[in-house]
């Protein structure tokens, strides 16, 4: 079970000038906008390659690990120092590559299930319908969930306790309802993240990326075991 670790990171935020004076808010709303859904694009498509890569390696168990804990350090102690530069974007790569990388053992897993690749295809589809859903209704309403934000962080914390409780139970109801929580959980973080690029709370299209993702990858991780377990092989 994977966890958004980045949210702590939402108070770390630069002032964006241009010519030494301020951008007005639309225009600097509209480019902090264009360029993470830009960035979050192509960020995806390398996601999606570096998994295509860990599944054709075969790699194992292992791999998934230490591509989590290697995205967690890089995200923890080298994105604060990097997101206010060129250099912060080749960060965020690193990132969802080795997230994604991470991603092949869990896939290779599930595809070598009966009606396994049925379970991966409906996980993308419902995570892009997700995503798409919810960011369009922000976009369309601009309504303001910045209010979302101690309750979500609150259910992060719930979920974790539940999660490395059930580490030691072992109860499939359980390990169920986290997966489902943390989709609902990470849902109102699309939410709130892309409410706060739309009213001017987010100014840093990298910081905002990398938010963006890991709800993508968290949603897209806990469809899995969900659809895996209702297709009886999880």
């Amino acid at each position: 079970m994977e966890f958004n670790l980045n949210r702590s990171l939402n108070t770390m935020r630069p002032v964006e000038r241009v010519y030494g004076g301020a951008i007005p808010a639309s225009a600097s709303t509209n480019k902090v906008l264009r360029n993470t859904y830009m960035l979050l694009s192509m960020t995806l498509l390398f996601s999606a390659l570096m998994a295509g890569v860990s599944m054709t390696m075969q790699m194992g168990p292992m791999a998934h690990l230490l591509s989590f804990v290697g995205s967690i350090v890089l995200i923890w102690f080298v994105l604060p120092r990097t997101a206010n530069s060129a250099a912060g974007i080749g960060v965020v790569f690193a990132i969802t590559g080795l997230m994604g990388f991470g991603l092949g053992p869990l896939l290779n897993a599930y595809l070598s299930m009966a009606n396994g690749s049925q379970v991966v295809m409906t996980a993308l589809g419902g995570t892009g319908a997700i995503f798409l859903g919810l960011s369009a209704y922000t976009l369309t309403t601009k309504k303001d969930f910045s209010f979302l934000g101690g309750m979500l962080f609150v259910g992060i914390l719930v979920v974790l306790l539940g999660a490395i409780v059930n580490i030691f139970l072992a109860i499939p109801f359980v390990s169920m309802a986290i997966s489902a929580a943390v989709i609902l959980i990470m849902s109102g973080f699309i939410l709130y993240d892309t409410s706060r690029i739309i009213n001017g709370g987010e100014t840093n299209y990298i910081m905002a990326t990398v938010s963006l993702y890991l709800s993508i990858y968290n949603i897209f991780v806990s469809l899995l075991h969900l659809l895996g377990a209702f297709n009886g092989d999880d």
